[in-house]
């Protein structure tokens, strides 16, 4: 039925067949192609897994702009390309950082090489007649639409016949509402994200190289794998560092203050002096003794006071919260937020908006709640009586304030989930229930010559308010007796306190937030993974209470900068540039222009940072050890000395007579290999190890710098190696292409696996492994003896003994291919090995 052709009567008198119209849509994940194809064509898209498993095609037909329509709804899995550099400045060693400025190419790349998006998109779009872009309502989801229509366009190329739904809920009125309103998709604002992505990525990239290069190179316990720098990164580590200053640096000073107590009819308050407090004790011990006698009430002032219901909720106001009274992360909390959304639970989580548009349901989203037990009655009073009308905010014209969308139950989303879910719902009913109000009394009273002050407060009782659903908005009683103008009370006490200032406190994440909207770092959408970068890079720890206490490292980095160019780490630099950039994404800049103009300014700044790095060095050697003083002997260099092995992130090598640092693998282990020598330098071989995964040789010279083509900017292990004649070369040691259709790597002897001989897969990120038969003396590769029926290199198996000989007939040797031979095609077994990050750092 997806294929009909229908028959449409034209004048004269004469039938045409047209085809009907075939749609593609494209959301950015597969639940959200699951769901919006499922609400529009009411249950009947047919789910279809073709090129992509990772992106599903979900079939359905309809109605689109008045005509009959197939339409085929699939996704990507984010965002389509990456930024990167080209591969010959991939190498940090022998690319000058200078030259990532300006003169260094970038490319595109498959952001996800598994998930086959581009592919997958080309052959869906084939006999397309038009495209409906359902990614994301930001500035990056425009940025993907613009990634996915530079693959399709070749097959939809009529402008005409491109749109993009703008929606806020994964609603059925929301994605018809948004299905009958299609527009043109921006390429100001997709732009807009490629001007940030290119800056980020030259300025951090040159800056991190450098700085990591520079201080691995001298010392050995520095911790890191990268000592990175970011232009949001750095500004927000920055501010974490200024309040730790602020701590240690703070001087306590000891002040007196006068507390009296106050007693009437045996109600007993405390007043406070309204001098607050003194830093000299005479003076206030002298004022003290002036305060003789009974206190007076010098006036009574009763007023009707509120506390406002909350605005709308948008993201930052909601990490927020969910930091300060749920104890969860930003990052955490946005993950949480995108499923609920993804869901169908609430509204778009990436708002700047703070006040409903004027054509939000809110009654129709108040309806939906009444059957909750927790604030079904509070919304059904609402209902009744009348909601209060939202207070006044800012409406961004992105999306409306988080909202839920539909009812849920802990039973049905549980955990974090249901939590968020909880405030979300909360809030919103909040913010159209009536002030909190009170009343307020606010006592003045003389004791001798000084006076006190006293405020009491007293909440209306049985009045709905927003905190009967904000429990923790609530304000408590504050009772004081009934007093009257010239009164004259007890004064039980009277007595003279001893304090000392006190530091503030580390800055929360709630704090921290709050400190980069107001300056400008981040977005909505990025403040969390900036926050989130400085933590898992060991910069900052979120200690108990959610508090930011910056490292010894974070620290160093930050006062380093201060000391070579403070406008490395204060935000005013990327506050002009976000101003720059915003300007693109309305149309009022052009990026080349911005990119060029901002890439000078920190072109500038990276060389004056590189001719006084020493300043930062002066910080870095107070507290790290260098090299030098650092590491285990484990085997020689090409000078014949014994090169240090350093086990801490990341793992390498620091040769203390050439007073060279060599990259290693990570996240396996490393030993020494045998004596074998590379040839081509005399560096001696190292072998590489995941625990149950696969081992490969290694030269700790080539590795970090190939001395062959077609590695520009990668690492070389020995079994990637062309060398024609070293026997741990991959020349000398393959065997047959791996099995894996995915993986374009070969088989290569294990040659240190004896008597457990194996064969595995040369791809660092392959990890299939081949086992052979066990207790052979001997396995070598038969380089001039190759299979005539799949073009793979022979196998030799040599045994001792006949009575430990698997091979047939008790022989003691077999010449056979993997793949062809009738005996070793039936007696391999394919396993996969743990994997591991044998790369080193990239950027």
């Amino acid at each position: 039925s997806l294929k009909l052709q229908f028959l449409y009567f034209i004048g004269g008198g004469g039938w045409k067949v047209l085809k009907m119209r075939t749609v593609l849509m494209v959301a950015e994940k597969p639940m959200l192609a699951d769901a919006i194809s499922k609400l529009l064509s009411d249950g009947t898209a047919v789910k279809h897994t073709r090129s992509s498993k990772a992106c599903p095609v979900f079939e359905y037909v309809g109605k689109f702009r008045g005509q009959d329509a197939r339409f085929k709804f699939t996704c990507t899995v984010g965002h389509v390309f990456s930024l990167d550099f080209h591969s010959k400045y991939q190498n940090w060693q022998t690319t000058d950082e200078e030259t990532l400025f300006f003169d260094a190419q970038t490319q595109r790349k498959e952001a996800s090489e598994s998930a086959r998006v581009v592919s997958h998109l080309k052959q869906e779009s084939k006999g397309c007649t038009d495209i409906v872009l359902w990614l994301d309502c930001d500035r990056e989801g425009e940025n993907i639409c613009f990634e996915v229509l530079s693959i399709v366009r070749p097959n939809i190329n009529r402008w005409e016949n491109i749109w993009r739904a703008k929606f806020s809920a994964i609603t059925k009125q929301e994605l018809v509402r948004a299905m009958n309103n299609l527009i043109k998709p921006d390429e100001n604002q997709a732009n807009a994200v490629d001007a940030r992505q290119e800056l980020d990525l030259k300025v951090g990239i040159a800056f991190s190289r450098f700085q990591t290069k520079y201080f691995q190179g001298k010392y050995g316990n520095l911790d890191a794998s990268v000592v990175s720098y970011g232009p949001c990164q750095t500004p927000t580590l920055g501010f974490t560092v200024q309040r730790h200053d602020e701590i240690v640096n703070f001087k306590p000073e000891t002040f007196w203050r006068i507390c009296p107590t106050v007693v009437k009819s045996g109600h007993t308050f405390y007043p406070d002096w309204d001098r607050n407090r003194l830093f000299d004790r005479g003076v206030t011990k002298l004022i003290m003794e002036a305060c003789k006698g009974k206190a007076k009430v010098i006036s009574v002032v009763t007023k009707r006071d509120s506390k406002g219901r909350p605005q709308a909720l948008n993201t930052v106001e909601l990490l927020k919260i969910a930091s300060k009274s749920l104890g969860m992360s930003p990052h955490h909390t946005m993950q949480i937020a995108e499923r609920l959304y993804t869901s169908g639970y609430v509204s778009y989580p990436r708002t700047e908006s703070t006040m409903y548009p004027p054509s939000f349901d809110l009654h129709g989203v108040l309806r939906d709640q009444k059957g909750n037990s927790r604030w079904g009655d509070h919304v059904k009073t609402l209902l009744d009586v009348g909601i209060t009308r939202p207070k006044s905010g800012v409406d961004m014209g992105d999306h409306p304030p988080i909202t839920p969308m539909r009812p849920a139950t802990e039973g049905q989303l549980g955990g974090d989930e249901w939590r968020l879910y909880d405030y979300i719902t909360r809030h919103f009913i909040a913010t159209v229930s009536p002030d909190m109000q009170f009343t307020r009394t606010k006592v003045i009273l003389a004791i001798g010559t000084e006076t006190f002050t006293c405020v009491g407060r007293t909440m209306d009782k049985g009045k709905m308010s927003f905190a009967d659903v904000l429990p923790f908005a609530k304000v408590e009683d504050e009772i004081l007796p009934e007093l009257h103008q010239g009164e004259q009370l007890e004064v039980s006490k009277l007595e003279l306190y001893e304090g000392e200032t006190c530091p503030p406190g580390y800055l929360t994440e709630a704090d921290l937030i709050a400190k980069m909207e107001k300056s400008g770092i981040g977005t909505d959408a990025s403040i969390p993974t900036h926050i989130n970068n400085i933590c898992t890079r060991g910069y900052c720890e979120v200690q108990q209470g959610r508090t930011m206490v910056p490292t010894a490292l974070g620290i160093i980095l930050v006062h380093g900068y201060h000391n070579i160019d403070s406008e490395l780490v204060l935000p005013l630099v990327r506050q002009n540039v976000e101003r720059e950039v915003t300007k693109i994404a309305d149309g009022q800049a052009d990026k080349e222009q911005v990119v060029e103009w901002t890439l000078r300014i920190f072109f500038a700044k990276f060389k004056f940072f590189k001719a006084n790095i020493e300043r930062m060095d002066v910080l870095m050697e107070a507290s790290f050890s260098p090299l030098a003083k650092t590491g285990q002997p484990i085997s020689r260099c090409s000078c014949m000395r014994y090169m240090k092995y350093i086990d801490s992130r990341p793992q390498r090598l620091y040769c203390p007579h050439c007073e060279q640092t060599y990259g290693l693998p990570q996240n396996g282990t490393i030993r020494h290999y045998q004596g074998k020598v590379c040839p081509l330098d005399k560096f001696e071989l190292l072998l590489f190890t995941v625990q149950d995964g696969k081992t490969y040789p290694l030269c700790p010279a080539c590795y970090n710098d190939p001395p062959f083509e077609n590695f520009g900017g990668k690492t070389m292990g020995c079994n990637e190696c062309p060398h024609p004649t070293c026997e741990m070369s991959a020349s000398n040691n393959s065997v047959t292409q791996c099995p894996d259709e995915k993986c374009p790597g070969y088989l290569n002897l294990d040659a240190s696996s004896a008597p457990k001989w194996r064969l595995v897969c040369n791809t660092p990120w392959c990890n299939v492994i081949v086992k052979l038969p066990k207790g052979a003396s001997k396995v070598t590769v038969e380089t001039q003896d190759i299979c005539p029926e799949c073009d793979s290199n022979k196998i030799r198996l040599v045994y001792k003994e006949e009575a430990k000989s698997p091979l047939p007939g008790k022989a003691l040797k077999h010449v056979g291919c993997v793949n062809c031979d009738e005996y070793l095609s039936t007696v391999l077994t394919e396993v996969r090995g743990r994997m591991a990050n044998p790369r080193k750092r990239k950027g």
